[in-house]
């Protein structure tokens, strides 16, 4: 990490559980608000420290691609876990307490205020370069958190100023339409992608900017832009599938397939799906998740890697993507790049790069697995194949309501899919509304 005495600089529109408390600041890293924005130096640490927050484990850190696997869920794994909120979203029964919601949207918002605060001082960084990275860095990280409010709870408030002292502050603002904010989240990602390197280190780049605006396209059902922009990171970012599909998983430095990644080490980072995924021999609670017959029926072909990637602890089948305590965050990988190009390709009838055929082969036989004739593809393959290669990296429920399937028994428009306010944000802003199926 950059050596900088990071400051976290919180837009703490809720509050901080007690038994929650992802951020122990201590008294050597805190400064007053005046010399935190008053120097090069701390508003670089202040950026390092976005970072930091958004690989927290209530958000990036784990529990976000956690809830999201475990709400798209409908036969796959099985919940055996005692904690009362991850259970809520295996069952589909959110409630407006429920800590790994509140801990997702006050994260996701502080991220989101560290990186205003950044944009908003960028004036005091003096060399011009830096200056520009430093933005760049900072509008991928607001983008990254504002595109998963937005995925889970819909409509959220856009805020785009940063807040260092909240004495007379009115915290209050009503919602803004998905839209609008998906359109906010396009615009910082072009911005990060003219002005970041093409390198830099175990930060974002502009291929990471440029990965992640291919995910957004497709989400939206943009599938020339989301085609394109994939394309352009497979054929220029110098990324590429390493050679074996485990080689891509329990990293503790980037491998050549991270595009982005969320870096762990013993002081810095978190990998709580360690916790929930992994036995208690590599350092999680024993097998909480375990995979189902039904996951492995999605494998026909028994020398497809992907399908014994995984190890038996107590009678429980566990998914070997999760065993190592340090092993960084995957959040992008390059090939997610590849199915995002195919689909797209399929979708448009089109053959960027390479034909949807041939790119789904290319990827299936990094795996072991046997082609597939054209016949095969249809967009249920695509929905199989990216649980076959993505799976519990936090794409399920997205892609149960991209591509209209159902989880468990819940439609894909399901009201129970969409997470609610949290209740300390309902009671701490008379402006905000919870979403249907939450009460009033």
């Amino acid at each position: 990490m950059k050596n900088f005495n990071y400051v976290v600089l919180s837009i703490s529109l809720l509050f901080f559980l007690s038994c929650e408390d992802e951020l122990n600041i201590d008294p050597a890293q805190s400064i007053t608000t005046e010399t935190a924005l008053s120097s090069e130096g701390t508003i670089l640490g202040i950026l390092v420290g976005a970072y930091d927050e958004a690989g927290q484990s209530s958000s990036y850190g784990g529990r976000n691609h956690l809830a999201s696997d475990l709400l798209g869920n409908t036969d796959q794994v099985t919940w055996s876990g005692t904690f009362v909120d991850p259970r809520e979203f295996y069952l589909k029964d959110i409630r407006v307490t429920n800590a790994f919601v509140a801990g997702l949207w006050s994260n996701s918002y502080e991220v989101i205020n560290q990186a205003n605060l950044v944009i908003d001082h960028a004036d005091l960084i003096s060399d011009e370069n830096t200056k520009s990275v430093a933005v760049g860095e900072a509008k991928f990280l607001r983008a990254l958190s504002y595109y998963d409010l937005v995925r889970h709870f819909g409509d959220v408030p856009l805020r785009m100023t940063g807040i260092s002292n909240y004495e007379g502050v009115d915290l209050d603002m009503a919602r803004t339409a998905s839209a609008t904010v998906y359109n906010q989240i396009a615009t910082d990602l072009t911005d990060s992608y003219n002005t970041l390197p093409e390198s830099n280190g175990v930060y974002a780049d502009k291929y990471a900017a440029l990965a992640l605006r291919a995910r957004v396209h497709l989400q939206l059902g943009n599938f020339e832009e989301a085609r394109d922009d994939a394309d352009k990171v497979l054929t220029e970012s110098g990324h590429s599938l390493v050679p074996t599909f485990a080689g891509a998983f329990n990293n503790f430095s980037d491998s050549v397939e991270d595009i982005f990644a969320f870096q762990v080490t013993s002081q810095t980072g978190s990998n709580s799906l360690i916790t929930f995924y992994a036995s208690e021999a590599n350092g999680g609670r024993g097998g909480d998740i375990s995979l189902n017959d039904e996951f492995f029926d999605l494998f026909s072909d028994t020398n497809d890697e992907r399908s014994t990637f995984y190890y038996e602890d107590d009678d429980n089948k566990l998914t070997s993507k999760y065993t190592y305590l340090y092993g960084n965050v995957p959040t992008i990988r390059i090939g997610e790049m590849h199915l995002i190009r195919a689909e797209a390709n399929f979708r448009l009838d089109t053959e960027i790069g390479l034909s949807p055929l041939a790119e789904v082969n290319a990827l299936r036989g990094r795996s072991g697995a046997a082609a597939v004739p054209a016949t095969d593809l249809d967009l249920d393959f695509f929905f199989d194949e990216r649980q076959r290669e993505l799976s519990f990296e936090g794409h399920l429920i997205h892609d149960v309501k991209r591509f209209g399937k159902t989880a468990g028994s819940e439609a894909p428009n399901s009201t129970k899919l969409v997470f609610p306010i949290p209740q300390a944000e309902m009671d701490a802003n008379s402006l905000m509304v919870q979403n249907p199926g939450y009460g009033i």
